[in-house]
């Protein structure tokens, strides 16, 4: 089966039919890069899909996906995010390995066809010429054989006619001669164009055109075999991403799996649990007798009409306000503003917890929390703590980071100095310095609010408070009527922070309540390695060679609590001290 002698007279449907062949390809390159496009467009959705429901950081949104459900959920997209790389990867390999090598291709289909119809026009072009040549050559010796008929007549009627001249008759003869002469050459030279005719188009049709034609079905037949493997290629690179994409739908099936409705549950109740007790039974009042009206020990409505009623200490709900339960203001904390209630703390003994009282109730009306989060109830207070605490630790140990590698960096300054100025880096080490100091504290600060909460440390006086059921923030106790309507033993919660209860607690309550603290024990010794200067709240000045007592370990802050007497404590920088533990108490350790 060949073209060319098959299909021998039939070049100009070759030509056609290749044409059609490279179209077609042609065809197919657009197709493939339409699907790429669709793949591109598929995988930039399913992203922007992933992204648009991923939680936003530092949102409510994030703190939602500690559930299992919602990590799932996060998984999902996460996974999506990868299953729409994997369209990526459709698109590419098919641009690449088909869009790209056809294109290429095609281009040289052109050129080669291009090339067999030149070979072919020419040697048809060829044919043509030496037919046209025979063309003429037969037309040259008819028409001198039709001039030599006409002469040998003229010399026969000359020759018969007895009038013409002798001359003349031989005139005629010679032309007779001439013509008949030419007439044989014509016929020579048509002979002769006859056979190379022959001869050149017997090479044509059995030679040439199917040799052309030959390349020409090559061609067309790799052109067929070339789009098969295409389309081959086609389909394995959609099946060479399957097992991802299987992978994919395995994790999201596994993600599926791990929800758990039982842990949900148990973080919901994590999360909201306030840690009250619920409310005890409401006492009986007798109004039959004749006697003053006095507040239930656990009433819930806690009458505080005229402000003139004692607290009832020592009983079991002490006073209690409930979240669910709102109360109502007296006629005269209505009435009586809130400077005149600030001007009668003042006066009263212990000013700095009704200044500290006053100032955490302003910066509740004004919408924001107050620091140690003592607005919340004690779980969840302790858990924010908890969170601010790491928080710290963690901005403590950048700036540690940052501080080591500005020293590493004045150290290579030092060794070379052609590379930097070691002076440059001091005045950020200091500063570097100034802000762990700073973190350190803070983390001092809101540790010890945690261990308070958490009870490592003993709550100041914490039974008078839960006696009175004043709203206490920080380490003070809120007097008077300064306190708001809050039961704070652990950190304290409120439904309507605007509302402020009144109550008047005698001074001798907060002298008994501050007295009755009792000091931390000692859980070891120290000797000081360097001098301290402490400057800051809380901290304590030691002398170099100074021996004192530990009464708290380094918690991770880098901070000792110590002890010289009675009325001196602080913290000191672990570094600054060499630390002896009581055996009985954690083991013997050394901080240097």
């Amino acid at each position: 089966m060949s073209w060319g002698t098959e299909l021998w007279d039939q070049f100009d449907n070759l030509e056609k039919h290749t044409q059609w062949g490279i179209d077609v390809l042609e065809k197919y390159i657009k197709f493939v890069k339409e699907r790429t496009e669709i793949e591109l467009s598929y995988a930039k959705q399913l992203r922007n899909l992933s992204k648009k429901y991923q939680p936003k950081k530092n949102s409510k949104e994030e703190e939602e996906y500690r559930y299992t459900s919602t990590r799932a959920f996060l998984a999902t997209l996460n996974e999506m995010n990868d299953y729409a790389g994997q369209h990526e990867v459709i698109s590419e390999n098919m641009t690449s390995l088909i869009t790209a090598e056809l294109t290429r291709y095609v281009q040289e289909l052109k050129q080669e066809r291009k090339s067999h119809f030149h070979d072919g026009r020419k040697a048809q072009q060829h044919i043509e010429t030496c037919w046209k040549q025979l063309e003429a050559s037969k037309r040259r010796f008819e028409r001198d054989c039709k001039e030599a008929d006409r002469a040998q007549q003229y010399f026969e009627k000359m020759d018969a006619d007895i009038n013409v001249t002798k001359a003349d008759v031989e005139k005629a003869r010679q032309q007779a001669q001439l013509r008949h002469q030419m007439a044989e050459d014509s016929k020579a030279e048509y002979s002769s164009t006859l056979q190379k005719f022959n001869s050149e188009q017997h090479e044509h049709y059995y030679t040439h055109i199917p040799n052309i034609f030959q390349k020409i079905q090559e061609m067309e037949e790799r052109r067929i075999v070339r789009i098969g493997e295409s389309m081959k290629t086609f389909a394995e690179v959609d099946r060479q991403v399957i097992p991802i994409i299987g992978k994919c739908l395995d994790e999201i099936t596994k993600a599926a799996e791990s929800v758990d409705h039982k842990n949900d549950s148990q973080m919901v109740i994590e999360a909201f649990k306030s840690g009250f007790e619920p409310p005890g039974d409401v006492d009986f009042e007798d109004f039959t007798q004749p006697m003053k009206r006095t507040v239930s020990e656990s009433s819930l409505s806690n009458s505080r009409g005229d402000g003139k009623s004692e607290p009832k200490f020592g009983s079991k709900s002490k006073g209690k306000l409930w979240p669910f339960i709102k109360k109502n203001k007296s006629p005269k904390q209505q009435k009586e503003p809130l400077s005149h209630r600030f001007n009668e703390f003042m006066t009263s003994k212990p000013k700095i917890h009704c200044f500290r009282s006053l100032k955490r109730g302003l910066s509740l009306k004004l919408g924001a929390g107050p620091e140690d989060f003592s607005n919340l109830p004690p779980e969840q207070r302790r858990k924010k703590l908890q969170q601010k605490v790491d928080e710290l630790n963690r901005d403590i140990q950048k700036e540690m980071d940052s501080r080591d590698a500005l020293t590493k960096m004045k150290d290579v300054y030092i060794k070379n100095p052609q590379m930097g100025d070691a002076a440059s880096v001091d005045h950020r080490l200091a500063e570097l310095g100034q802000n762990i100091e700073k973190l350190r504290l803070e983390v001092q600060k809101f540790e010890g609010w945690l261990a308070e909460v958490e009870g490592r440390l003993p709550a100041r006086s914490e039974q008078p408070r839960r006696q009175s059921g004043v709203y206490e923030a920080q380490n003070a106790s809120g007097v008077n009527s300064c306190a708001q309507d809050r039961e704070s033993p652990d950190g304290s919660y409120t439904e309507e922070q605007s509302q402020e209860t009144e109550m008047k607690v005698p001074a001798t309550d907060f002298d008994d309540e501050f007295d009755d603290e009792e000091p931390l024990p000692t859980i070891g010794t120290c000797k000081a390695l360097y001098t301290f200067e402490g400057q800051n709240e809380g901290t304590i000045s030691v002398a170099e060679g100074e021996m004192l007592y530990v009464i708290e370990e380094d918690k991770g802050d880098g901070w000792t609590r110590i002890r010289r007497n009675e009325d001196e404590e602080g913290y000191v920088p672990t570094s600054y001290v060499e630390v002896y533990l009581d055996k009985n108490a954690k083991g013997a350790m050394t901080y240097i």
